[in-house]
């Protein structure tokens, strides 16, 4: 559930459109704090920022660049992701993907606004869902 989340130093919960954070997923349940939504904090080093709708080509892309989130790996209570799902993204690897030709659709509502110190908003909005 998204709010604001003032938690010692634990940023607002504002997208990039200067709303409430939406919702990103919660089936998978995503996060860097595994409640849903992209929130973050100083501690979340990766930024875990960006609400992105995964396709089979970054989910490709994302494993030749070492980080395989299409294997299920039960150990540690993650089935892996499938086209489709929306996960929360670090902001880094969208951009890096966004550069590659391989980024994924995002939902803006439920993309925290300090995803924007490492993707610029006009790069976001060309990924909108709905081309917002």
């Amino acid at each position: 559930m998204a709010g604001n989340i003032m938690d010692g130093n634990m940023s607002a919960s504002v997208n990039v459109l200067g709303t409430t954070l939406a919702s990103c997923s919660t089936s998978p349940m995503t996060g860097f704090f595994r409640n849903g939504c992209c929130d973050t904090s100083d501690a979340d080093h990766g930024s875990h920022t960006v609400c992105a709708v995964m396709t089979a080509e970054f989910l490709a892309l994302s494993k030749y660049l070492g980080n395989d989130l299409s294997t299920p790996r039960p150990e540690f209570g993650f089935a892996g992701l499938k086209p489709g799902d929306q996960w929360c993204l670090c902001a880094g690897r969208f951009l890096q993907a966004h550069e590659e030709g391989a980024a994924p659709q995002v939902n803006l509502s439920a993309t925290h606004e300090r995803a924007l110190e490492i993707v610029p908003l006009d790069v976001l909005r060309r990924y909108a869902l709905g081309n917002v």
